[in-house]
């Protein structure tokens, strides 16, 4: 083993710890590894992008894994994965399964196994996807096992992206234009940015796919447009910068501490934002009635369209949670879309690709007379390499 592959023993513990957190604790995956760094501040980049790398293709392929190491426990999933990435196990490594050359030997039998193992899914999932999606299943399954790339959108109100690609340029970060996408850049794989840049203002980290929801909504200056489950507000931004902050948007989530990042990340992209934070309550559904022009709804969903970036998510989804959603997001559609003018334009976006949280629900609001559909988009990660996304472009034809 070359220098350059040697594991540390601290390193090897910490990223074991985080999996051992994320599976049997239920912890988030990047929150968990967000606060490991925070606490190891000497830890370096090579440092973090192995315990990284560990633990985000631990969560992606924990199914195959298993079957590789014939064995669930965090150390035997961990002792796979190294493989995988090139190390020889240390003897300290408490694994006492299969040898290397036993898990490089089933690496050849993985392509037998159903479906669900090969592609690390839970099986209740993979028979969904399959049930809604068909044969299309396959292909977007295996999309949302590819690691992601990082995508920035520029906030044209500080700089033009071609100003924003020599700015990086001149800390040797490259960036790309993402075609069809005016504001968007891809980084190079492997690619990060540093928080000093991001918290310059002129750049906002925003999947290539969620960047395509903002502008279904044709916002004009002047318009008032409601977001109404903005989280930390990264479609508010964008439709301020769409609007040249010339306008009124009004931020709505049930979460504070939400709203108070919006409130900073606002605060970072203009001095004067157009951009206003309500948390939502029934005095203030009731107050903002009738007033938007524009209603953007991105309800809470599943998020199965954004495996490829929080793999772990798959293994905290719950069968029961997709019928719970999509309680939630009727719910929002028929209370939500109360602040919006008639003639007005709402956009319903979800992150997930499956049609019972998206096309389903709007059938079910369009059969009760008060809108038309105007266009409705699907985002496959299969095709595009973005996250999934749904998103529909309504009419409001009547109160």
């Amino acid at each position: 083993m070359s220098a350059a592959m040697r594991m540390h023993r601290i390193l090897a513990v910490a990223a074991a710890d985080i999996i051992q957190a994320v599976f049997h604790e239920h912890k988030v995956l990047d929150h968990t590894l967000a606060k490991a760094f925070e606490a190891h501040p000497k830890w370096g980049k090579r440092d973090r992008s192995f315990i990284a790398e560990t633990v985000f293709e631990v969560a992606r392929w924990r199914r195959a894994l298993s079957f590789l190491a014939q064995s669930d426990t965090t150390e035997a999933l961990c002792a796979a994965q190294w493989i995988r990435m090139g190390y020889e196990l240390p003897e300290w490594w408490s694994y006492c399964g299969a040898s290397a050359e036993t898990i490089q030997a089933l690496e050849s039998e993985l392509a037998a196994q159903p479906r669900a193992v090969r592609e690390s899914i839970p099986d209740w999932i993979d028979a969904l996807g399959a049930d809604a999606l068909g044969d299309a299943w396959d292909h977007e399954l295996a999309a949302l096992n590819q690691r992601t790339g990082v995508y920035l959108r520029v906030n044209t109100l500080k700089a033009s992206r071609a100003e924003v690609i020599t700015w990086l340029a001149s800390y040797h970060i490259p960036a790309h234009e993402v075609p069809g996408l005016p504001d968007a850049l891809a980084l190079n794989p492997g690619k990060t940015l540093p928080k000093s840049l991001r918290m310059d203002g002129r750049v906002e980290i925003q999947d290539a796919g969620s960047q395509l929801i903002a502008p279904l909504l044709d916002a004009q200056q002047g318009d008032c447009i409601i977001d109404t489950c903005a989280g930390a507000g990264g479609k508010s931004l964008h439709l301020a910068a769409l609007m040249q902050n010339q306008g009124r948007i009004i931020a709505m989530d049930i979460v504070p501490k939400k709203l108070r990042e919006l409130k900073r990340r606002a605060q970072r992209a203009h001095p004067s934002p157009c951009i206003e934070t309500h948390l939502i309550s029934p005095k203030t559904l009731a107050t903002h009635k009738g007033v938007a022009d524009r209603l953007l709804i991105d309800a809470p969903c599943s998020g199965l369209g954004t495996l490829k970036r929080q793999p772990d998510l798959k293994w905290r989804l719950k069968p029961e949670t997709i019928e719970k959603v999509r309680a939630i997001q009727f719910e929002c559609l028929e209370a939500y879309s109360a602040m919006l003018k008639p003639g007005g334009r709402l956009v319903y976006a979800t992150c997930s690709i499956l049609p019972a949280e998206n096309r389903a629900n709007v059938e079910r609001l369009l059969s009760q007379g008060g809108f038309e559909l105007i266009q409705e988009s699907t985002i496959s990660p299969a095709a595009t390499g973005y996250d999934g996304f749904y998103a529909a472009a309504l009419q409001k034809v009547r109160a």
